[in-house]
């Protein structure tokens, strides 16, 4: 018989003993072979052991350590009565704090403190029920107390509910620069990449700081309704935060102006507070947005560099760069659609379109998995699987007309998802520009189930973007 008696504070020696001989013992418990069996039965009371950890730390069982968690800047102290084993088991830190001593008082801040009973139950029962606005201080408590795996676990539970729509992306973002998380930074920055529209009509906005403006305006994966949108909403910051000038200034240099029609950047440079403050630091790209319009597109490149990202759409949903596409039942059958958009963002351009056709396959099978009959030596091969198929999207032009001389397209699909009655997006597939498909749509997608992440109501919101890239041309001498 094994006697477990009591550890006497600081002999860790002796605990780390117990817990080995208790590894072998199970182990040979497993390997015992019970009336000739050749394999042992498990019997399993995890479930049960669970419960009595849980009493345990309720009750204050034979605790020997207290914990005085005493909110920043309040007398509130809340009192936990707990083990120096469990808490040692997962963190080095605890280890240390307890080793000589049964009492300690933990200074943390208030949403740290109000959590703290749910991080002292992780550490007695390995689960905790998280909601949005604990992430962050049980995040910080994890980090801490040196728990890495529920540091991981709600770094896991932020990525997974940003993707959905549900959590606060700018603050979560800020949280992750100031802990050094780069996954949960980029999972932040591509949300509010994807989501910029939804973001900037939200009170998120104002809470957005120099540094993640910076980090967002240069991107070509924006999603908003134009170019004219994104000059609005960093207007309405540049008057909430109040920059100084120099911040301003390269702020209001990141906006596309040749992406905004003449009639529009007129308008602006009547109305805008913004620019009026600050038009001499742009009025070189408004020169230029101007003289973009004026001229074809291929005149333009003869004189002027058109490689630059002034000159590249970012994913705009406004008709004349896209369509949404709702499929109902995507899972049934193979769909298909037509739409329209405008051949070039030059106002030379604004009257000429493109038609596009859009052809979906729930279940396309790639060549090495289309249904065979037999081999060259007549061996029957098993037929594929439906199943064994996943979706595809091709979108090709209705013809190949002189139109398009000078431009390549790149086209974007992006695959949206509800969140408090709006509808946010989730996915983005870009397909090559000399590619009628995006090799991984959908490719992780299981349209059969009706609650699939990638579906809303049983119906896949899919909203398809075709952005004017112009070649590059030899210039004329001046």
């Amino acid at each position: 018989m094994l006697r477990l008696g009591y550890t006497k504070p600081g002999s860790w020696a002796s605990f780390w003993a117990i817990l080995t001989l208790v590894g072998l013992v199970a182990r040979a418990a497993q390997k015992t072979d019970v009336g000739g069996e050749s394999t042992g039965t498990s019997i399993n009371h995890s479930q049960t052991l669970l419960q009595r950890l849980q009493e345990l730390l309720r009750q204050g069982n034979a605790s020997d350590v207290v914990l005085r968690v005493q909110a920043a800047g309040t007398d509130e102290v809340r009192v936990f009565h707990a083990h120096r084993l469990l808490l040692g088991l997962h963190s080095e830190l605890f280890r240390e704090l307890l080793s000589n001593q049964s009492e300690v008082v933990l200074q943390e801040p208030r949403d740290g403190a109000a959590v703290f009973d749910k991080f002292i139950r992780y550490l007695y029962c390995g689960e905790v029920i998280v909601l949005l606005a604990q992430a962050i201080p049980l995040h910080r408590l994890a980090t801490k107390y040196g728990v890495s795996s529920l540091q991981r676990g709600v770094a896991d539970y932020m990525r997974a509910h940003l993707a959905g729509g549900a959590g606060p992306a700018v603050g979560w973002y800020h949280y992750a620069v100031s802990t050094g998380d780069e996954a949960l930074r980029q999972s932040c920055l591509q949300f509010l990449a994807w989501n910029l529209s939804a973001v900037a009509g939200s009170a998120e906005w104002g809470a957005v700081s120099p540094e993640l403006l910076a980090q967002l305006l240069p991107r070509s994966d924006l999603v908003l309704q134009d170019e004219l949108e994104l000059f609005h909403a960093l207007e309405a910051w540049l008057g909430r935060a109040r920059p100084p000038p120099a911040v301003a200034e390269r702020a209001l240099r990141s906006i596309r102006y040749p992406m905004i029609p003449p009639a529009q950047l007129f308008q602006l440079q009547a109305r805008s507070a913004a620019l009026a403050r600050h038009g001499p630091a742009v009025a070189d790209l408004l020169l230029q947005a101007y003289q973009f319009h004026a001229a074809s597109p291929l005149h333009y490149a003869k004189f002027f560099d058109v490689n630059g990202s002034s000159f590249l759409p970012r994913n705009y949903l406004a008709p004349a760069w896209g369509a949404p596409w709702v499929i109902n039942n995507p899972a049934r059958d193979d769909r298909s659609t037509s739409f329209q958009t405008q051949l070039g963002p030059s106002g030379h351009d604004s009257g000429r379109r493109v038609t596009w056709n859009v052809l979906f396959s729930p279940r396309w099978l790639p060549v090495s998995l289309r249904p065979v009959y037999a081999d060259a030596a007549g061996t029957a091969l098993p037929l594929a699987r439906p199943e064994d198929g996943r979706p595809r999207l091709v979108v090709t032009p209705a013809s190949s007309g002189g139109d398009a001389a000078g431009v390549s397209f790149q086209k974007t699909v992006l695959v949206g998802t509800r969140q408090h009655g709006r509808l946010l997006v989730r996915h983005a597939y870009s397909f090559h520009q000399s590619s009628e498909e995006a090799g991984d749509f959908l490719a992780h997608a299981d349209l059969q189930r009706r609650n699939s992440e990638y579906l809303v109501e049983n119906a896949l919101h899919l909203h398809l973007i075709v952005k004017p890239v112009y070649h590059p041309l030899i210039r004329t001498p001046k």
